[in-house]
């Protein structure tokens, strides 16, 4: 593969990251709930706060990683050590978002505008997760998690999606329960609500709009250098 090919296949990529880093520091800032992927690392936080969301994002991920081994073992193939760098990326652009939007207000208190910023974040995360795909690029561990439980467990990837996501959702629950006596977050901050259900369910749906027009506007580049 040429060294050109790569750039603009890692470029697409990593755009895809950063616009999906971007929604999560909004959804954090709205503070109406956030995606269900975000909820761990967003809760370990605020209960540790030596240690970033980003950290501990990346730090879940590897786990998530560990569990892929684990359920296929021999069929573990080398590529999905890819996850690892994607998983430190993605990680500390998250930590950037988060900075960037706490340097520029404080978490918002009107429920007008922390519904703006959780609506914002859906077609953010949508198309960064299109062009993650459309890049064939970096590949997130969470994701790649969902594939390799699908594939386990015969059952559809869209529903090892829901029931991964609830599962992600119960544990941010237990541990905020367990540790701040909010099943919310911690009293200040919103890890989980209204948002973090809008975010799991209408993603989705604004994918069927974002996709085609992320196809557009990219397919000069794909053609040419992914799928030439």
């Amino acid at each position: 593969m040429k060294v050109q090919n790569i750039l603009v296949r890692y470029g697409i990529s990593t755009l895809g990251l950063i616009i999906v880093a971007l929604g999560v520091g909004i959804s954090i800032k709205s503070n109406l709930g956030i995606a269900p992927p975000s909820c761990p690392p967003t809760i370990f936080n605020l209960a540790w706060p030596a240690l970033s969301v980003g950290t501990f994002t990346w730090i879940m991920h590897l786990v998530f990683i560990l569990l892929q081994w684990a359920l296929l073992r021999k069929d573990f193939k080398l590529s999905y050590l890819m996850q690892i760098p994607a998983a430190f990326v993605f990680g500390y652009l998250c930590d950037a978002s988060i900075w960037l939007f706490d340097a520029i207000a404080s978490p918002a208190t009107e429920y007008w505008l922390q519904m703006l910023l959780c609506i914002v974040s859906i077609p953010l995360t949508a198309i960064g997760i299109k062009l993650e795909v459309l890049g064939e690029g970096w590949i997130l561990a969470g994701d790649m998690t969902t594939a390799v439980l699908s594939r386990v467990t015969k059952a559809p990837f869209s529903t090892v999606k829901v029931v991964f996501d609830i599962a992600l959702v119960a544990l941010t629950a237990a541990f905020a329960w367990f540790t701040f006596g909010l099943l919310t977050g911690n009293g200040f901050t919103v890890v989980i609500r209204e948002g973090t259900l809008l975010l799991a369910f209408l993603t989705g749906i604004c994918m069927r709009f974002t996709d085609p027009l992320m196809d557009r506007l990219f397919a000069p580049l794909v053609n040419k250098y992914i799928h030439p």
